[in-house]
């Protein structure tokens, strides 16, 4: 009898312990709807994290790179060696590295333009060997040193950008002036690109990269040519498209930018991804150590 009685004790405490659980969720989800804190997909249950966001426990993969291999000079030269690399979505992820260890090539497999002697790469769940075209509209690139068609006008690129991507009417205008005023190309607009200076060229390429709102922006060096207000504008574009659930994935050789920036940073060496982490997690407990430091020490052995 004192059995029995234990026993559906045991099940009256488990089951209230279980409403109490629904019930604090749904209060955080109350929470979140009222307050628009921001979400950070991480968990199975949802948990506050420094007063200001919720985690997760289940990732959803923006960028998922497996075993992949890149050589040249008929194999004598590895430029991407093994690498393995997965990027969430809502991160704002910094992939960092010396001159010649690997970005730009890793960075042109990822978007199609270059394949890989081994391994695979899916975006958000598609691959990009085996559909190419869904995957490529998932993404906007802009490459190091932009190409652009010279004979065309600033707004003449972008139209054509919005056709390729397919951007509706009823947005394509909006989404073109927002641009064009966000990187101080208004008055420049119906000039031809090739009188254009080599930052306003970066900044043509960006817009017509991002007119199609894609989940993912992959940037290849993206400051460079930017002047101070236009470098200030993208990062909090980049900031926001992440805050959204969206993926940012840049490579950077500012490590200051990407120390201030970056949820996490990948850094690729001699082929191979030699560290990876938040910032606070590279520091191994040593708050003083910059993203400098650590990428010194790392990259001279």
């Amino acid at each position: 009898m004192r059995e029995r009685l234990q026993e559906r004790k045991c099940r009256k405490e488990k089951a209230a312990k279980k409403l109490q659980e629904r019930l604090q969720e749904r209060d955080q989800r109350k929470e979140i709807a009222q307050n628009g804190l921001s979400i950070l997909v991480s968990g199975n249950r949802l948990q506050k994290y420094s007063g200001q966001r919720i985690l997760r426990r289940r990732v959803r993969i923006m960028i998922d790179i497996r075993n992949l291999s890149k050589s040249y000079n008929k194999g004598q030269v590895k430029a991407v060696d093994g690498l393995n690399l997965k990027v969430n979505r809502g991160e704002l992820f910094g992939f960092l590295g010396p001159n010649g260890a690997g970005k730009t090539t890793t960075i042109k497999m990822i978007v199609g333009l270059l394949n890989p002697d081994t391994g695979s790469i899916a975006i958000d769940g598609t691959d990009i060997a085996k559909e190419p075209i869904e995957a490529k509209r998932k993404m906007g690139y802009v490459p190091d040193e932009p190409v652009l068609y010279e004979r065309l006008t600033g707004l003449e690129y972008l139209n054509f950008m919005a056709d390729v991507y397919r951007v509706p009417a009823s947005v394509r205008k909006e989404r073109i002036e927002r641009y064009l005023d966000m990187f101080n190309l208004k008055d420049a607009a119906a000039d031809l690109i090739k009188s254009y200076s080599h930052g306003m060229r970066q900044k043509t390429a960006l817009a017509g990269a991002l007119l199609h709102d894609p989940k993912l922006w992959i940037l290849d060096e993206p400051m460079v040519g930017l002047d101070p207000k236009s470098a200030h504008l993208l990062k909090n574009q980049m900031r926001e498209h992440c805050d959204k659930g969206n993926t940012v994935f840049f490579s950077t050789h500012v490590l200051e930018v990407a120390e201030k920036l970056c949820d996490r940073v990948g850094i690729i060496h001699k082929g191979k991804l030699i560290a990876i982490g938040a910032i606070d997690e590279l520091r191994h407990g040593d708050q003083k150590d910059s993203l400098e430091k650590i990428f010194l020490e790392l990259t001279d052995q």
